[in-house]
């Protein structure tokens, strides 16, 4: 198999990203870009970002999560604790979260230190989980392998049934991330391949040193 891709080309004009455009805090243009961008694009998700870790085995994977709370504190998402992901995190906690926003020609790359979050924390989002994700969140083992989907659709259907006009607790094995960030570049297309990219750095989350990089 082989297919010649050197005529996929398009010039990204939608925007600029100019020194008069950056904020002190890289928390408050990610949000100026986040709220742009879901404004002008309400069904897509905007919230959708790849998760990068390295595995146990030593090589790097990605694989879109999506965001459900951010702060200057940093970025939440959830998952299965007994996970893939989450066993790489918890062996190397550095992590790269990325957002790719075509619809505005932006993107952002977000480096990080991740750890689990509080129980009541974990447990405050659970209990707004629709129920039949609450069910799904007992369910799937996840990254385990199974023998078909009916494994899965049976223990559903049984767990339905088990849990029916009862309440459905956060399991153990199931909470939140937070990502608390070393790092932000910004990026946004622009003609002739010379994109805007600005770099923020910190040691200590509070003074941010900006910088621009050469596409």
């Amino acid at each position: 198999m082989q297919k010649d891709l050197g005529d996929y080309r398009k010039s990204y004009e939608k925007g600029v990203l100019s020194e008069s455009d950056i904020t002190k805090s890289p928390f408050d243009l990610f949000e100026r870009w986040f709220l742009e961008m879901d404004k002008k694009f309400p069904d897509l998700e905007t919230n959708a970002m790849t998760l990068s870790t390295i595995g146990l085995d030593g090589f790097p994977k990605g694989r879109v999560v999506l965001l459900k709370m951010y702060s200057q504190n940093g970025f939440i998402f959830f998952t299965n604790y007994n996970s893939e992901k989450s066993k790489s995190m918890f062996a190397n906690p550095n992590v790269s979260l990325s957002f790719h926003w075509e619809g505005m020609e932006r993107q952002v790359i977000i480096k990080g230190i991740s750890e689990k979050i509080s129980s009541t924390e974990s447990d405050s989002y659970f209990d707004t989980r629709p129920i039949g994700s609450k069910l799904g969140a007992y369910v799937s083992m996840q990254s385990s392998v199974i023998n078909s989907r009916k494994e899965l659709e049976d223990k559903l259907n049984n767990l339905s049934i088990k849990f029916k006009n009862k309440p459905i607790n956060r399991p153990d094995f199931w909470g939140g991330f937070i990502v608390k960030p070393v790092e932000f570049e910004f990026w946004q297309g622009r003609s002739n391949r010379l994109h805007d990219r600005i770099r923020y750095r910190t040691n200590d989350n509070i003074n941010w040193k900006t910088e621009r990089l050469s596409p």
